[in-house]
């Protein structure tokens, strides 16, 4: 079982023991730590903190004991209920509050929960911010208010509702030509939150038949929550089986999206950005972003809509500051990740929905021939597992050295360049391996690459431990 501390929140498997799992001490402490980083960085003793959860079953659990750690501290607290990660986001903004917690594991199992920590901008905290957070929660160290000092519970119940009117209101998004389109669109929400927040979204968006799979947001989960194509083989055959137009698979918090076409294949992951972005940036010209482990097709598409495009390092807060910098119009991450600053700085499935599905209706295309339309691109994701002794600084420079003459990019591990192709190395922050990512025109060429690569690293450790 495991307790992951990192710069972005706390995340764990439920139950066991403190410190090594998600336990109600582990969460009461990082919520505690949490208001005093805010008080720390806003000035402010009062604070207002909106909270959010999606369905998994431990979440009516640590709901509460994350409201009950805030009031004691006393600051007040917004509760959104069942929600999506986004829809808290916008949330904070539209509450004028001072941060917010997500009560999700995301993309995890259903054994899994976490804390996702956002500022009053309704982004998330820095790396910095985060590093701060882990030493407050180290040191254990808290003032709790007494009674007449405690803050004060509300809940709002239409968080999700306002979400989807500003989706509707943005001026790109046109419900008249996806009405016109008379799409039929299967969803599968993987019974968390999404169950919540689709339907309604299609229904304002004007489409003209929803055909719901795992739309109930009990936290029971049917498959694996990762929306990968072997997680969505249902999804596939229910939309031949109802000649759908298409299907969107969202993750349990609803910041990822992945599409399936009309004859059950995928859109792919990486290409739910690419797609979006090519519809923004026909519309509205300028730069793009994406992480350093997302497919170069993006830049191609950008280049070609005569704009420039950017690589941040891995993380969204990282592609959020990017596209900040270099005022990016559309980013994200090419995990079905889709940032729309015009919204807000976050991933949105949501917003990716109602952007797809103006830009189907626009092409006049069915959802293969629009997919056919972009290059495609392999990536192979791999990971090498490492002895505890190892020095990674040591085995990146080595790798670095004996690729010299190749292109390379060092801001987040190694990127290497192979003509057209590459190769990213990174350190995981929570476990003991590598991640090994690789891109070609082929899936046979990145997957020999990534294989070259992991080969390199073993005889390096091999080496070292000679």
């Amino acid at each position: 079982m495991t307790l992951i501390k990192s710069i972005s929140g706390i995340r764990g498997t439920i139950g066991g023991t403190n410190g090594q799992n998600l336990t109600p001490l582990d969460i009461v402490g990082f919520a505690a730590s949490f208001c005093l980083l805010l008080r720390r960085k806003t000035g402010k003793e009062h604070l207002n903190l909106v909270i959010g959860r999606d369905a998994r079953i431990s979440g009516e659990m640590i709901s509460p004991l994350v409201s009950g750690t805030l009031l004691s501290l006393g600051c007040d607290v917004i509760d959104a209920g069942l929600s999506t990660t986004p829809t808290v986001e916008i949330a904070v903004v539209i509450s004028g509050a001072d941060g917010g917690i997500i009560i999700t594991a995301s993309h995890n199992p259903k054994q899994w929960n976490a804390l996702k920590l956002l500022n009053g901008d309704g982004e998330f905290i820095s790396e910095q911010e985060g590093r701060e957070l882990i030493e407050l929660a180290e040191q254990n160290e808290f003032m709790f208010s007494e009674a007449s000092k405690l803050g004060k519970y509300s809940s709002v119940d239409t968080f999700i509702s306002q979400h989807i009117d500003r989706i509707i209101a943005l001026p790109l998004v046109d419900v008249k030509a996806i009405k016109k389109a008379g799409f039929r669109v299967v969803i599968d929400c993987v019974n968390s939150t999404g169950g919540i927040a689709l339907p309604p979204l299609l229904k304002a968006l004007g489409v003209q038949q929803v055909i719901e799979l795992y739309c109930q947001p009990d936290g029971q989960f049917p498959h694996n929550p990762e929306p990968l194509p072997e997680s969505l083989t249902e999804l596939s055959l229910t939309v031949k089986k109802n000649n759908a137009h298409l299907g969107f698979a969202v993750d349990p918090d609803v910041d990822r999206l992945a599409i399936v076409c009309e004859n059950g294949d995928m859109f792919g992951e990486e290409y739910t950005l690419v797609a979006v972005a090519d519809f923004i940036l026909k519309k509205n010209k300028g730069n793009t972003v994406s992480n350093l482990s997302s497919s170069k097709a993006l830049k191609e598409i950008t280049e070609k809509n005569g704009g420039q495009y950017h690589a941040s390092a891995v993380g969204e807060v990282n592609v959020c500051e990017m596209m900040k910098q270099t005022n990016a119009v559309i980013g994200g991450e090419g995990n079905g990740g889709v940032i729309y600053p015009p919204l807000h700085y976050g991933r949105d499935a949501l917003a990716g929905i109602a952007l797809f599905l103006t830009h189907l209706a626009h092409s006049g295309k069915s959802c293969s021939a629009l997919r056919a339309t972009y290059p495609s691109y392999f990536i192979s994701k791999n990971k090498i597992e490492l002895p505890g002794e190892i020095d990674l600084d040591v085995i990146f420079d080595k790798i670095s050295s004996k690729y010299s003459k190749n292109p390379q990019i060092t801001i987040d591990g190694l990127k290497i360049f192979f003509d057209s192709d590459w190769v990213h190395l990174r350190r995981s922050n929570t476990e003991a391996i590598i991640r090994i990512y690789s891109e070609s025109d082929m899936q046979a060429k990145a997957e020999n690459m990534a294989k070259k690569i992991i080969d390199d690293i073993r005889e390096l450790i091999k080496d070292d431990g000679e």
